[in-house]
């Protein structure tokens, strides 16, 4: 269990935290994915001497730049060979002699084929950016290696590993943030009180640093 009010961990049968002198309320408390977590229970993963660190916008911001060069690295590598192993790359390079039909008109179904390969490549990318997150954000290490790399890592709000569903249900939640306009839900891990961005509070989740 830890102290509501500034996130130190609290020893158990604790009646005032130790950090900041708050009461501690002894009725069973909600974790941040609205479980109850009865108040003689440590938070898992921690020291009874150890604060909890919530991880900022920016260091988490970093942390995704780092993840998308490595997708960016990732989906070159396995697109490009692709393009060529199964011809799409003479097929692209034909394009201008073949968009417009007999009358100088566009043709349509050249115009199909451009937007269904588009779209098979946004798919590909969607589906190895939702393993790669939900992966490795509920395996052992519970953090993408833009995560690892600056020591942040993904949990529920016990502090306890997450599964791979609400790992997928988190990547997803993504969608809804990056609709509010001007990003505001992912700004939301700079002035929230445990620093979670929108997609955060839907799944139930902290990002927290080691």
């Amino acid at each position: 269990m830890y102290c509501s009010k500034c996130g130190a961990v609290l020893v158990a049968d604790a009646a005032f935290c130790t950090s900041c002198g708050s009461p501690v309320v002894r009725a069973a408390l909600a974790g941040a994915a609205g479980a109850a977590v009865p108040a003689n229970m440590g938070v898992a993963g921690f020291s009874t001497t150890r604060s909890v660190m919530y991880a900022g916008f920016w260091l988490r911001f970093v942390a995704h730049l780092i993840d998308g060069l490595i997708l960016g690295v990732g989906v070159f590598a396995l697109v490009i060979p692709l393009l060529f192993l199964t011809g799409l790359a003479a097929t692209l390079a034909s394009l201008p002699h073949r968009l417009e039909g007999m009358e100088g008109q566009p043709n349509p179904a050249v115009i199909g084929a451009i937007l269904s390969l588009v779209f098979m490549f946004v798919m590909v990318g969607v589906l190895l950016q939702w393993l790669y997150y939900a992966y490795l954000e509920s395996g052992e290490k519970q953090a993408t290696w833009g995560k690892q790399a600056l020591g942040l890592y993904v949990t529920d709000g016990a502090a306890n590993r997450i599964s791979f569903g609400r790992a997928s249900g988190r990547f997803f939640a993504k969608i809804i943030s990056a609709l509010i306009p001007l990003w505001i839900g992912y700004i939301m891990a700079g002035f929230t009180e445990k620093k979670q961005a929108l997609h955060d509070m839907i799944a139930g989740c902290l990002v927290l640093r080691r």
